[in-house]
């Protein structure tokens, strides 16, 4: 039998990285510079919240299993939202199609091939009408995963709510209105910056007289994660855009403790499981500090990181794509020991295709699984005090502050933006990861390792062609019987209130209640604002 590792030859044990480049120690232990005393990482519902928001966490409720989804046409979307639902998910999660989320119709050219490919397809009212019938928009909460249409999808989905009787207060929900993070590493934006705030600053002070339970903006380090960035970037890119975001609110006049409690974030559940835990508490812990101390904030949920996670699609392979339920099965475990509020986990077959309904039912069920028989959820932040936890959460947090005293240097994150910084450091680090790939130094079961022959195929979820040829249909049938003049006073009014300064979104809202279309309104927009030219960075 081999020797066990004890501390006297673990330094023999070969240097082992995080995926941020953090040493990892072969052994910690109380000598350790990690050892943390219990006043440091304090109690769960204490600020900093390094142990959770909470004071109760998973004893007092779950997180909400928040499964995104949306395909084709509304109902279609609209038959996997009640699939979802009846197999127990606890919060909805909306997909849009490309053209939704930039803003074109279903019938302008720029949409052809696209339509209800990666998302469903909304255009007008009647299409977010038929994406929620049935579902009672009062009981269950709403992600919207979209950005630089984000307010117009917000007011289809008030118009929605009205239209069936619901209190609009009583809405609870979020539209992720990210933009920065569009600029940095996705690409689905529309209006240059100044506007494209403008339009997010709007919607904080419209929802905080109007749908007060609803989270204007979730601000995504998914993405960037997804685009190739370490832990640590995607903490300190994160809490960067959150920082400017909080600071264009404060400079429209917008009182900080009216709206910072309905900012929420959105994170990556990656596949080095110590690494991703510290990560949440690490950005748990200097939200709270830059709330509290540098924004002067009084209110305690000012200071409280809020997250929805998900697993993280990029590490999701082609090659036996059962491999992926192991995968995300430990990335949703990180996420939960994390403290995250809410959680998606993707599908085994999502490298191949949209998940089929038996991928999906697998997603949900594993994080049933570890709610009610893995045991995680019985005791309130079960890894604290670990040794190496608290180690790369002190490492994570010098790292990213790091990074954050750059950007201030900068000039912020709107100008390291502009200047191409932070895309090019998450280029770096994509680089540097595909490489390791590439030589073996990174292991991907199933790819680089452990391969096999003759892969067996799956079954994959296919989009009707025909789907595209009818939505355009509706469209234009739409269009036919509404009524011209007060849609045409309405998108008059939208213009004119770009123009004007005042907030828009009221005017955004009577017109997609005039049946204006989310193409029509954006390209309103256009019309005022132009569109954004990502600059070339030479």
């Amino acid at each position: 039998m081999p020797d066990r590792i004890s501390a006297n030859n673990a330094n023999d044990v070969p240097s082992m990285t995080t995926s941020s480049g953090i040493v990892v120690e072969p052994v910690y232990s109380s000598s350790t510079d990690a050892a943390h005393a219990e006043e440091k990482i304090g109690h769960p519902g204490d600020y900093p919240y390094t142990r959770g928001i909470q004071p109760t966490m998973y004893r007092g409720r779950l997180w909400t299993m928040r499964q995104y989804a949306g395909m084709g046409d509304a109902e279609e979307s609209n038959r996997r939202y009640k699939f979802l639902l009846a197999s127990g998910t606890a919060g909805l999660s909306v997909a849009f199609d490309l053209p939704t989320q930039i803003g074109y119709d279903s019938d302008d050219p720029m949409s052809m091939g696209e339509v209800g490919k990666v998302g469903v397809a909304i255009d007008s009212i009647e299409d977010m009408e038929r994406l929620f019938a049935g579902i009672p928009l009062e009981k269950i909460s709403t992600s919207m995963t979209i950005n630089a249409t984000a307010s117009i999808l917000l007011a289809l989905y008030i118009a929605v709510a009205r239209r069936t009787g619901a209190d609009v207060k009583k809405l609870s929900g979020t539209v992720q209105n990210d933009i920065l993070k569009e600029y940095i590493a996705r690409g689905t934006y529309i209006y240059p910056v100044p506007h494209a705030m403008r339009i997010i600053t709007d919607m904080f002070a419209w929802a905080n007289d109007n749908v007060p339970d609803w989270n204007t903006i979730s601000i995504s380090g998914y993405h960037m994660r997804e685009a190739g960035s370490t832990a640590v970037q995607e903490v300190a890119f994160t809490l960067a855009n959150g920082r400017t975001y909080v600071q264009a609110a404060v400079n429209a006049g917008l009182d900080i403790d009216r709206f910072a409690p309905r900012l929420s974030f959105f994170f990556n559940a990656h596949s080095n499981f110590l690494e991703e835990i510290a990560k949440f508490r690490a950005a748990r812990r200097m939200w709270a500090r830059i709330m509290r101390e540098e924004f002067g904030a009084k209110n305690p949920r000012s200071w409280m990181l809020r997250f929805h996670a998900q697993t993280a699609g990029s590490t999701l392979t082609a090659q036996q794509p059962e491999n992926n339920i192991v995968r995300t099965a430990v990335e949703a475990m990180a996420a939960i020991l994390g403290g995250t509020q809410s959680l998606h986990t993707n599908g085994f077959d999502e490298a191949l295709a949209l998940p089929t309904e038996e991928a999906a039912r697998t997603a949900l069920r594993t994080q049933q699984i570890l709610a009610y028989e893995s045991g995680v959820a019985q005791t309130v932040d079960p890894v604290a005090g670990s040794y190496a936890i608290e180690a790369l959460t002190d490492e994570i947090e010098n790292r990213a502050n790091r990074y954050l005293e750059k950007i201030a240097a900068m000039g912020g994150m709107l100008r390291a933006i502009e200047r191409g910084y932070v895309q090019q450091e998450i280029q770096n680090a994509a680089y540097e990861y595909q490489r390791a790939v590439d030589t073996g130094e990174a292991v991907v079961v199933g790819v680089n390792r452990f391969t096999r022959e003759n892969e067996p195929g799956i079954p994959l979820q296919r989009i009707d062609e025909s789907l595209e040829r009818e939505q355009v249909e509706r469209l234009r049938a739409l269009r036919a019987r509404r009524d011209a003049a007060r849609w045409q006073a309405a998108l008059r009014s939208v213009e004119d209130t770009a123009r004007n300064g005042t907030n828009l979104m009221p005017a955004i809202l009577e017109a997609v209640e005039s049946y204006a279309t989310v193409g029509e309104i954006a390209s309103t927009l256009r019309g005022v604002f132009g569109e954004y030219q990502e600059a070339v960075v030479i």
